[in-house]
């Protein structure tokens, strides 16, 4: 379909819309994310635990998104993988001519893969409400206090 995405539901009811009432019939997936999937190595699983817990303290992200999650952390693997690499060798190594001199620097290929990865995660990571402009769009109904505010909090009544 032609023109941007639309946002989900429960984005546009924390924002407030109107329109969020005008989706009847949405699926309402399950609550729990489900465990880490076994293809991801040692790394990703923790890299996966690690999204799923804060995802679930912003109360973004259900048990569908289990896979997109997955996703992003086998990026996110790969990314570190690619900059502790750039940290050891640098960004580029150089050429040399048939005499032995250098002529030119060329980049590792880590580079390119850096660059590529660092939007594919800035794109998941918008998704979820992982960054603080995409965090700006969404409004969640925080729970009023329960204690008194000001010098009341230091007085109770006496039944």
């Amino acid at each position: 379909m032609p023109g941007p995405r639309p946002t989900p539901t429960a984005i546009l009811q924390a924002r407030g819309s109107w329109r969020a009432k005008t989706r009847a019939g949405e699926p309402k997936p399950m609550d729990a994310f489900p465990s880490a999937p076994k293809w991801l190595d040692k790394a990703g699983k923790d890299a996966y635990r690690q999204v799923v817990k804060m995802l679930t303290a912003m109360n973004v992200g259900k048990a569908p998104d289990a896979n997109a999650v997955a996703r992003y952390a086998r990026l996110w693997v790969r990314w570190r993988q690619a900059d502790t690499f750039i940290q050891k060798y640098g960004e580029s190594y150089p050429l040399y001519d048939k005499n032995g001199k250098p002529k030119c620097f060329m980049p590792f290929p880590q580079v390119a893969i850096i660059n590529k990865l660092s939007i594919l995660l800035l794109r998941l990571e918008q998704e979820f409400g992982m960054t603080p402009a995409a965090r700006t769009r969404i409004q969640v109904d925080v729970p009023e206090s329960t204690q008194p505010e000001g010098k009341g909090r230091f007085f109770t009544k006496a039944g």
